[in-house]
């Protein structure tokens, strides 16, 4: 579904994110395919706009929504580390690098005093996924700037209030039934150790449907490989695999012969829903397979990280 230009619609003809774009980019990197993977890079590379983001959506080689979407600009740290530490290709990540700085600046003028980051325009709109996500890219942006022997001890205050505001001021972020909401915490590294341990065990029972993977929102009978494949990241990244394996495992019903994935099941209905087949659906579950198996670039960025 990569297009000639190295952009990574949703499915063919389809809109195109930056994050999403992001996560299919690594799965390609993971599956050996580092040429279609430096594609994607240099998509974003050649589309970044002046202030360092990019847009939240784009369509036909256009933008279709300008605005910003903060963990989507964000996203882009996660990635180039990812890319760097399978390759090694320090060329690469010199070009790379003020891609990563420009983008992490763009997001961080959104840091509100609290130690929030607004979703969008709208300040008062904060979300717990999207702001676990921009943690997760700020501790791989601080890693990254270490190996370019940089010092943004900015970039780590912004963490560690964001951090702090995730923890301490639920009340601040709009609440939603999602599982992400749920997971990424942990999958950001919000959450860690016994805490990260406490929130898996107490949000289990209301997002996993034994033996069919997890629910997108708990109080409907729908599961999506997206979410599966990335709890069990979360999990394999941990060291839990058997259960990652589990999860993992429940992603196959999904699976079409040409290899691609349905986003979901409903259950009740027994129905694939809705009627697409997405690029970042397969790039979770590649990630989700390399941290199982053990790739050590993976489990470096997705595991757990302390600043």
């Amino acid at each position: 579904m990569q297009r000639p230009d190295g952009g990574i619609p949703w499915e063919t003809g389809g809109h195109l994110d930056p994050w999403n774009h992001l996560e299919a980019a690594m799965g390609l990197d993971v599956a050996g395919l580092k040429a279609e993977a430096e594609a994607a890079y240099d998509w974003l590379l050649r589309n970044q706009r002046p202030d360092g983001s990019w847009a939240a959506r784009y369509r036909d080689g256009g933008i279709d929504l300008s605005t910003m979407d903060t963990n989507f600009t964000a996203y882009v740290a996660v990635g180039t580390r990812h890319h760097f530490l399978l390759t090694g290709d320090r060329a690469w990540l010199d070009r790379m690098w003020p891609v990563v700085d420009r983008a992490v600046d763009a997001v961080l003028r959104r840091q509100q005093p609290s130690g929030a980051i607004s979703w969008r325009d709208d300040p008062e709109v904060r979300l717990v996924a999207g702001c676990g996500s921009i943690h997760h890219a700020l501790t791989q942006a601080l890693a990254l700037a270490a190996t370019m022997g940089l010092d943004r001890p900015q970039w780590r205050d912004a963490a560690r209030r964001l951090r702090a505001a995730l923890l301490g001021e639920p009340r601040l972020f709009a609440a939603k039934p999602h599982a992400m909401d749920w997971y990424y915490p942990i999958l950001g590294s919000v959450m860690t150790g016994d805490d990260a341990t406490a929130r898996l065990a107490a949000g289990w029972d209301r997002f996993v449907e034994p033996g069919l993977g997890v629910r997108c929102v708990h109080h409907e009978p729908w599961v999506t490989g997206g979410e599966t494949a990335e709890l069990a990241l979360t999990l394999a990244t941990r060291g839990e695999r058997a259960r990652a394996g589990e999860l993992l495992a429940c992603v196959a019903r999904l699976r079409l012969d040409d290899g691609s994935y349905w986003t979901g099941y409903q259950y009740a209905d027994d129905e694939f829903w809705p009627d697409e087949r997405t690029t970042w659906t397969s790039g979770a579950v590649l990630l989700a397979t390399a941290a199982l198996d053990g790739d050590p670039a993976t489990c470096e960025v997705f595991g757990e990280q302390h600043i």
